[in-house]
C-alpha cells in the first residue's frame, strides 16, 4: 500500500517540488492541502483532518514567508509559523505521523564568518526568524518522530528572486542589487531530495538543506544573468544603500553538517542548481 503523505503549503515553491518529486510514485500518495484545504492555526481542524487521512508524514511547507510584513502582522506570523507547526505536530503525534517541518536560517543572527551547524545558537535578528524559531521549539516539544529542516534563498515553480531579478534585466541595462549578505541559494529541487533522503528513516532532528557553497546576492544575480545570456549589469550595492523594514543576516551560511555526520548525501554546488534551473526552462514555468 503507497503511503500517504500530507503536503501543507502545497501551492508553494516547495509544496510543488515535492508533489512533482513523488508523481508516478506507486509507493507515495500525496495528500495536497492547502489554506483553503487546511487550516493550520485551527488546532481542532488539523487534528480531525490528519485523523482522517491518517498519513505516514506531514511535509510542513506552509509560512508566512514575507519577512517585512512580519514585523508588522505579528499575530498572523506567529499564528501561521508558530502555531501552525504545533497544531501539526499534536495531531502528528496522536496518529503516529512522522513530521517534517520545513525552518530558515534567519533563527539565526548571521554575524559570524563560519558557515552555521546545527549545533550552534540561535539568535533571530526579526519577527520572521522569531516566529519560525518558535515553530521549531513547538514541533520538539509536541512529538517525537520530527525532521526539522532549515534552508535559505529558496527558488523553484513560483514568484522568487531569481524571476523577479530576469524580469529586471527585460527594461533594466543595470540593476542594484545587495552585495554584502552572504547565503546559499537553494533549489526547491534540492531542498525536496533532502526531504526524501530523511523522511523514510529514523534519521530524526534537526537539520540543514540548503545547495553547497555560497555567495552575496549581487553574486548569485550575476550567474543568473549569465546563464540567461542577459547582458544587464549588476551594481553591487550595500545593505544600508536598501533599507528594509526587517533586518536580514548579514552571513547566514548553512553547513548542511547533520547529513554529512548521518547520511552519505551532498548537496549539489549552488552555481549546479542555478545552471540545472535555468537550462532546462524551469525558470520560464
Amino acid at each position: 500500500m503507497a503511503k500517504k503523505i500530507l503536503v501543507t503549503g502545497a501551492n508553494g515553491q516547495l509544496g510543488r517540488a515535492i508533489c512533482e518529486l513523488y508523481t508516478g510514485n506507486p509507493e507515495v500518495e500525496i495528500i495536497k492541502t492547502d489554506v483553503a484545504e487546511l487550516d493550520i492555526t485551527d488546532v481542532a481542524a488539523t487534528v480531525a483532518m490528519i485523523e482522517e487521512v491518517k498519513p505516514y508524514a506531514i511535509i510542513n511547507c506552509a509560512a508566512h514567508t514575507n519577512v517585512n510584513a512580519c514585523e508588522t502582522d505579528v499575530d498572523n506570523a506567529y499564528k501561521i509559523n508558530a502555531i501552525g507547526p504545533r497544531n501539526l505536530s499534536i495531531a502528528a503525534a496522536k496518529t503516529g505521523a512522522k513530521m517534517v517541518h520545513v525552518s530558515t536560517d534567519y533563527v539565526f543572527e548571521g554575524n559570524g564568518t563560519v558557515p552555521y551547524t546545527e549545533f550552534d545558537d540561535t539568535n533571530p535578528l526579526g519577527m520572521y526568524g522569531k516566529t519560525k524559531l518558535e515553530g521549531e521549539k513547538f514541533v520538539q516539544q509536541f512529538t517525537d518522530k520530527f525532521f526539522i529542516i532549515r534552508t535559505a534563498w529558496l527558488y523553484g515553480d513560483g514568484k522568487n528572486f531569481v524571476k523577479t531579478m530576469l524580469k529586471l534585466s527585460e527594461t533594466n541595462d543595470e540593476v542594484k542589487v545587495v552585495g554584502d549578505q552572504i547565503g546559499s541559494p537553494t533549489s526547491t529541487k534540492v531542498l525536496a531530495d533532502i526531504i526524501n533522503e530523511l523522511i523514510f528513516t529514523e534519521n530524526y532532528g534537526i537539520f540543514h538543506g540548503t545547495c553547497e557553497g555560497f555567495c552575496s546576492w549581487a553574486d548569485f544575480t550575476e550567474e543568473i544573468f549569465r546563464l540567461a545570456g542577459k547582458k544587464t549589469k549588476v551594481k553591487h550595492i550595500t545593505t544600508e544603500e536598501f533599507p528594509t523594514p526587517a533586518k536580514r543576516p548579514a552571513y547566514s551560511v548553512l553547513d548542511n553538517y547533520m547529513l554529512k555526520l548521518t547520511t552519505g548525501y551532498t548537496a549539489p554546488d549552488w552555481k549546479e542548481a542555478i545552471k540545472e534551473y535555468i537550462e532546462t526552462g524551469w525558470h520560464l514555468k
